[in-house]
């Protein structure tokens, strides 16, 4: 049973990292586009593009967003920031804001949204000033904490921050001219989410044959291209955590094949008294089945609370939690080890005969 435990704990683990890794893209939404550079996401757009990408059939809104990457202290403490346009969250309404915050970060320059997972894991409070050191763009920006916005739901990732792309350009203006007025992606909501692949092909279009020609995708496409470069990693996990409910499945099945060669006498003598093979082989598939279901049950049990404990230690995923999908898996897995556990000592049991078994006792 504790091997059993153990194993279902694992495995449950294991798939719910898997899980995490694609958070992102399963939040994704239908109704939004993401547009970067065709060649790649390291050379950026210009600025102008904006009001073209707006004009085309479908659009309904376009924000600017520039990835920042710096450190907060020191680099373990990484989070995302983004230099996003003013209207960046009227396309996440998935992201909810107060008002009052939305228009105190709009007057301030160095004002900055925090979301609450990240809020939560630094103690950022509105009024905050954070000190971040750049790396794609070198020195030390201070921002104020001017908001903390909360997700729609549990499953939305609200473990970064937003300031302003103005900011940032105006600094750039000053300090490096030649990288001023530029936009790493441009995110792009349509009117109709049926109509999203002829929407992208649209924009790609307009630009087609330019100096910086443009790549199109839905936004969850370009959220599964970053989890692409991880798929080696993920295989492996999903190996792993099969071959761990295969090892306990082989350690279970080797128990219950000691146990029906322990019973041989006493499976005889069930024979003698009437009761048929049948009811032998029920008998221990229901002992493999009750065995499985404690062991399993209470590694179900575990894993939610386990979950939580590695979220808040570890702090890597932002969302991190056992889905329904993944408990459904662990139990399929227990059930699958019983059956097999049992088939063969109960075929054995099913077909042994009372002279042999009777002269076991002798």
């Amino acid at each position: 049973m504790t091997g059993l435990a153990v194993a279902v704990l694992a495995y449950g683990l294991l798939q719910t990292v898997v899980d995490a890794w694609y958070a992102g893209a399963a939040a994704a939404s239908a109704t939004r586009l993401v547009t970067r550079n065709a060649i790649s996401l390291t050379i950026f757009l210009p600025v102008s593009y904006e009001n073209r990408i707006r004009s085309v059939e479908g659009v309904s809104k376009v924000a600017r967003s520039n990835w920042f990457g710096g450190i907060y202290q020191e680099p373990k403490n990484f989070f995302p920031q983004f230099a996003v346009s003013d209207n960046y969250l009227d396309l996440y309404p998935e992201f909810v804001l107060a008002e009052d915050e939305r228009a105190a970060w709009r007057r301030d320059r160095k004002g900055c949204l925090i979301g609450r997972q990240l809020a939560e894991q630094y103690g950022f409070k509105i009024g905050d000033v954070v000190p971040i050191r750049g790396t794609i763009y070198p020195g030390t920006w201070s921002f104020v904490v001017r908001g903390i916005f909360d997700g729609s739901d549990s499953t939305k990732i609200t473990r970064l921050m937003l300031f302003h792309w103005d900011y940032l350009n105006e600094s750039l203006r000053k300090t490096a001219p030649r990288r001023a007025d530029f936009v790493g992606i441009y995110i792009v909501g349509v009117d109709n989410a049926d109509g999203v692949g002829a929407t992208a092909v649209r924009v790609d279009d307009v630009f087609r044959n330019s100096l910086a020609e443009t790549l199109t995708e839905s936004e969850q496409a370009f959220q599964l291209g970053f989890v692409a470069m991880s798929d080696q990693i993920i295989a492996a996990i999903r190996v792993v955590s099969y071959v761990v409910i295969l090892i306990i499945m082989a350690v279970m099945a080797n128990t219950m094949a000691m146990s029906a060669r322990e019973r041989t006498s006493e499976y005889a003598t069930l024979k003698v008294l009437g009761f048929g093979p049948a009811f032998l082989a029920a008998l221990i598939f229901g002992e493999s089945l009750l065995i499985c279901a404690i062991g399993g049950g209470i590694g179900v049990l575990l894993s939610a609370p386990t979950a939580a404990f590695f979220k808040q230690v570890a702090g890597i995923f932002p969302i991190f939690a056992v889905s329904a999908d993944t408990t459904a898996l662990q139990l399929a897995c227990a059930l699958a080890v019983a059956l097999a556990a049992a088939a063969v000592p109960a075929v054995r049991a099913a077909r042994v005969r009372i002279v042999e078994g009777l002269r076991a006792i002798a």
